[in-house]
């Protein structure tokens, strides 16, 4: 059977073999961690992680491998998405996100619109908004957006009057205000943790579910569905030709996440694609 090898031994064949990668899985793993692409996202813990998480199996299949970065702020990961230690983000609105770059001059861009977030108002001591007597205290986010976006929603229910022509309106932009409610700006995140301390608080949903308060069940008002506030990708600008950021949101705005957010959030989060 090996006589047509004439003088190469059996050791030499069995070298061959494993040189060619027969008899060995060694070489194939080898080239499969060298094609394998890696992502380092941040996300705030829901539902921007628990999304993410639900693509892995779909990004894998194309030979990307995503690393989640939690975070419990909105600051820090746009920090560092602009220092290079993220390759994206996904936790903000675009409107956010314009007021970040303005406040820090970083370049930080929108590639994809993923789910919509209604704000709600939420407390511990009313039922409705009807129930709020005079001097009671509202908080809401202390950043521009998301404290513009509050007060939106106050005045959409009769509660304050501001401005026409303020886009980030601020509590200095309130001119009436009928019950002389008082207002506490705070991080977004402390909203919910000090609910107890105010009469209301106006309070971003991905926070909302962190502290088990269910916009649909829970709030005492809500944001329209058509809210404008869409949910992003961001990354750095100038990486919008990424083909790790392009298969990104492939996989975000896949069918399957559709469905995932539908059936998991029933209607506290919407998707926008």
């Amino acid at each position: 059977m090996f006589k047509s090898f004439g003088k190469i031994t059996l050791g030499a064949l069995v070298a061959i073999a494993t040189l060619s990668g027969c008899g060995s899985n060694e070489n194939t793993k080898e080239v499969a961690t060298q094609t394998t692409q890696k992502l380092i996202v941040g996300a705030t813990p829901e539902p921007h992680a628990i999304i993410l998480e639900q693509i892995k199996p779909l990004l894998a299949k194309e030979g990307l491998e995503i690393t989640i970065k939690e975070f419990t702020d909105y600051v820090t990961p746009n920090k560092s998405l602009n220092d290079g230690s993220l390759d994206a983000n996904f936790f903000q609105h675009k409107p956010y996100l314009d007021s970040f770059n303005s406040e820090h001059k970083t370049n930080l861009v929108s590639v994809a619109g993923i789910h919509i977030e209604p704000m709600g108002v939420y407390s511990k001591k009313i039922k409705s908004l009807e129930e709020l007597k005079s001097g009671d205290s509202i908080s809401i986010p202390n950043d521009p957006s998301n404290g513009a976006r509050a007060l939106r929603i106050l005045e959409k229910n009769g509660l304050i009057t501001l401005k026409d022509d303020t886009a980030l309106a601020s509590v200095q932009d309130i001119i009436e205000n009928p019950k002389e409610l008082k207002f506490t700006e705070m991080d977004a995140p402390q909203l919910a943790r000090s609910l107890s301390d105010v009469s209301a608080s106006v309070i971003n949903t991905n926070f909302a579910l962190l502290a088990g308060l269910n916009p649909l069940n829970d709030a005492i008002a809500i944001e329209d569905k058509d809210s404008p506030y869409v949910n992003i990708v961001a990354i750095k600008g100038g990486n919008e030709d990424d083909a790790r950021i392009k298969k990104l949101i492939k996989a975000l705005q896949s069918e399957e996440v559709r469905q995932f957010i539908m059936d998991t959030y029933k209607g506290a989060i919407l998707p926008s694609f």
